[in-house]
């Protein structure tokens, strides 16, 4: 049968995403190595568990405080430019919170960090709208959030490993591993570096308030706010505390710190798994039915993480978690991309969607903290689930925003 006879075929992933896709992997191990260990790391300062989520909600504040700089940025000098600006911001904090003296020091380190990061994710999710086909936004979404999963679940078991030359060794590795994907991007990227700052930017531009018209939109920022208080508020900060501490003297294989980066590693091993067979199908099956059914899978093994009895039972949740997480994440990502629509400039859109991510993850850690520190372990994954099933709630009435075939690409 001719190919014409079974429709055209779809288009490949750009060169240029390949290496934004390439770096992302680079980040995610670096991210992935210190994740298990800041909160422990933050913990020996003798604070409390509201203090520790602190240092993970500071991070997300100025993620979102600077936000909206990120997005006028992108359109003024070219996402290129931005992103690794953003790499290298983050980059030297990390460095610098290896050598923190004390905790208030350890929470402006890792605060600034958060306006490199922004930078970086804001530029990455704009690029990736302005480039990516229509046809296959679903698959390079998926690809852009496996290098970031696949990577996530290397990092924590390194992470894990690295513990034994010290704390402060996964912060200088994760630093040394941004300024390298930053010098990847500016080498390999430095004909659409230059073609950002020398053209001045003739796109037209998606604006908020056409994109908050939609349903769907405000849909994508009830679930973007659900899944960032879950996957990377409470994630990296309680879920590390509670492997530490709950599972203290078990005899188990591993000890509890140890557990720690196993957990993560196992949420971040069951979400590659899904998002490597089960992204692209997003370009198929439309993005609302996943994003739905992946929060309330998410949401219900999240919600009894806190009853675990023994270790392997929080890491078959983590497992499940991470499953429901990625059907989540590329249709998401690709929700917000058909929003924007193809070739236009979707800086304010974008970063609009990460400044609701990043709410979820600074709420979230302070008040599962503040649960954990009043109450249990139980109430901060109960409640945490609960704002899951919320964030599925709100696309039961929005429509699909996947394009038609006629919209898509010949």
């Amino acid at each position: 049968m001719s190919t014409s006879a079974l429709g055209p075929a779809a288009p490949r992933i750009p060169a240029e995403l390949k290496v934004l896709i390439a770096s992302a992997f680079i980040i995610a191990i670096g991210f992935g190595i210190v994740a298990p260990i800041l909160p422990q790391y933050a913990s020996d300062f003798g604070v409390s568990a509201f203090a520790v989520s602190a240092v993970v909600s500071a991070f997300g504040l100025f993620r979102l405080l600077f936000a909206p700089a990120s997005g006028k940025l992108t359109q003024a000098l070219g996402e290129t430019p931005v992103y690794v600006i953003g790499l290298l911001i983050v980059a030297v904090s990390m460095i610098a919170t290896a050598f923190a003296p004390n905790f208030e020091l350890l929470l402006i380190f890792r605060a600034l960090g958060g306006i490199g990061s922004t930078f970086f994710t804001v530029s990455a999710m704009t690029f990736l709208a302005r480039k990516a086909p229509p046809r296959i936004r679903g698959r390079v979404s998926g690809a852009y959030a496996s290098a970031f999963l696949i990577g996530n679940v290397a990092g924590p078991l390194l992470g894990s490993g690295l513990l034994v030359f010290g704390q402060r060794v996964p912060f200088l590795v994760y630093g040394g591993a941004l300024v390298l994907a930053a010098g990847f991007v500016f080498i390999m990227l430095r004909g659409t570096r230059l073609e950002d700052r020398n053209n001045k930017d003739t796109r037209e531009r998606a604006t908020l308030a056409e994109a908050w018209a939609q349903t769907s939109y405000r849909a994508a920022l009830t679930s973007a706010f659900a899944n960032g208080w879950a996957t990377f508020g409470v994630r990296n900060s309680i879920v590390p505390l509670f492997a530490a501490s709950a599972f203290v003297g078990g005899g188990w294989v591993i000890d509890s710190s140890q557990l720690a980066g196993v957990a993560l590693a196992v949420f971040a091993a069951g979400n590659v798994a899904v998002v490597l067979t089960l992204a692209k199908r997003s370009d198929e099956w439309g993005r609302r039915r996943p994003i739905m059914v992946g929060l309330t899978i998410a949401a219900v093994a999240t919600g009894f993480l806190g009853l675990s009895p023994e270790p392997w039972v929080l890491l078959a949740l983590s497992l499940i978690a991470g499953a429901g997480t990625g059907l989540i994440v590329p249709a998401q990502q690709a929700a917000v991309a058909d929003i924007v629509g193809e070739g236009r400039n979707g800086g304010s859109v974008v970063s609009t969607f990460q400044m609701s991510q990043d709410l979820g993850g600074i709420l979230g850690p302070l008040l599962a903290g503040f649960l954990v520190d009043y109450l249990d372990y139980a109430w901060a994954f109960g409640i945490t689930g609960l704002i899951m099933l919320i964030g599925a709630a709100a696309w039961t009435a929005a429509p699909e925003t996947l394009p038609s075939k006629t919209d898509s690409d010949p």
